[in-house]
């Protein structure tokens, strides 16, 4: 049974006064695919909006064991000891087969969590990306408006959960182990042009020779990559989170970032850009949304799908046709 919800107000109320009981329930509330729970949503974020965009927004990636929560926890640490507040944003991508998460408890970040200047949310996928992608956008939001400084959006480095961080952030950090091999490196060279810094983990003991020479081949591959819109060279850097070895070089890196940014302007022109991404990618979502969920399309849709799997019509036909069907009983 579904818990009840509060009032628009309640919500609004309760997160511009940071409170966190309040906040974690409207974030809920955004999560929900119930249509009233949307309803109520947009009125919320409607009236907090005014209060949002002050935080640093923050995207760390990475592949899977490359020691994002362990990075995250002692990055964290360094906002939270200058009496910050950080939000911790994990997507979470549901697994496809299992319904399972992937990334499992983020308590896995032990310090962290207990930290009265921080706070974690993992959202889990489900089967839509591009929902998740927004939700957790909109979660930001709601974040910013609480009052956190920081916000984190770490997502798990597998498919396309990385471009949207990298459209929701103001510095999108790629995570990199020294010497794992092509074949988990691969997957990262769209990544590493849109990222604005490379940090190499485990950076420790017998590591750091490997370390070293990887950040130097980094370098090396990043220089061949078109020089980018806002004049940023994007550094290569070796840590040891466990150890915090590197961690305030990244602060620092990071900081430096936003000053040239802000500077030339290119800060304050990503985030409209950003926005009108969000406003494209909200239309695609309703009109997908109301197109799946129209009655006639319900109807027509598994026939079309075996007529397709079976080869009797060609894909681009059969969505025509759909999307005349669509059309013809538009409500």
């Amino acid at each position: 049974m579904a818990r009840p919800r509060l009032s628009a107000k309640t919500y609004i109320d309760g997160i511009l006064a940071g409170n966190r009981v309040i906040l974690s329930q409207a974030i809920t509330l955004i999560e929900s695919n119930l249509d009233t729970d949307n309803i109520l949503a947009q009125e919320v974020l409607q009236a907090i909006i005014s209060h949002t965009g002050k935080s640093l927004r923050i995207g760390i990636t990475g592949v899977p064991g490359v020691g994002k929560s362990t990075f995250i926890e002692s990055f964290g640490g360094l906002f939270t000891h200058q009496n910050k507040k950080i939000a911790v944003l994990a997507i979470d991508p549901t697994s496809q087969i299992s319904g399972g998460s992937i990334m499992g408890d983020k308590t896995r970040m032990e310090n962290l969590s207990i930290d009265k200047n921080a706070y974690i949310r993992p959202t889990p996928a489900g089967n839509s990306l591009g929902g998740v992608a927004r939700k957790t956008r909109e979660t930001m939001l709601l974040c910013e408006a609480a009052g956190f400084e920081i916000i984190l959006v770490e997502t798990v480095g597998v498919g396309q959960s990385e471009i949207a961080v990298k459209q929701m952030t103001d510095f999108f950090l790629l995570l990199m182990l020294a010497g794992a091999g092509d074949e988990l490196q691969g997957v990262k060279r769209g990544i590493m042009e849109v990222a604005d810094a490379l940090v190499i983990t485990k950076s420790d003991g017998e590591n750091q020779k490997h370390a070293y020479r990887a950040k130097i081949e980094y370098e090396n591959a990043l220089h061949l990559f078109p020089s980018k819109e806002n004049k940023w060279i994007p550094p290569v850097l070796t840590c040891a989170a466990i150890q915090n070895q590197g961690m305030n070089e990244v602060l620092e890196m990071i900081e430096k970032y936003v000053i040239h940014t802000k500077n030339n302007n290119f800060f304050y022109q990503q985030r409209e850009n950003q926005n009108l991404y969000w406003l494209h990618q909200n239309i695609k979502d309703v009109f997908e949304e109301r197109f799946y969920q129209h009655i006639n399309i319900k109807k027509s849709l598994k026939e079309y799908e075996n007529n397709v799997k079976n080869g009797h019509i060609p894909p681009w036909q059969a969505a025509k046709d759909l999307w005349k069907i669509f059309e013809n009983n538009f409500d």
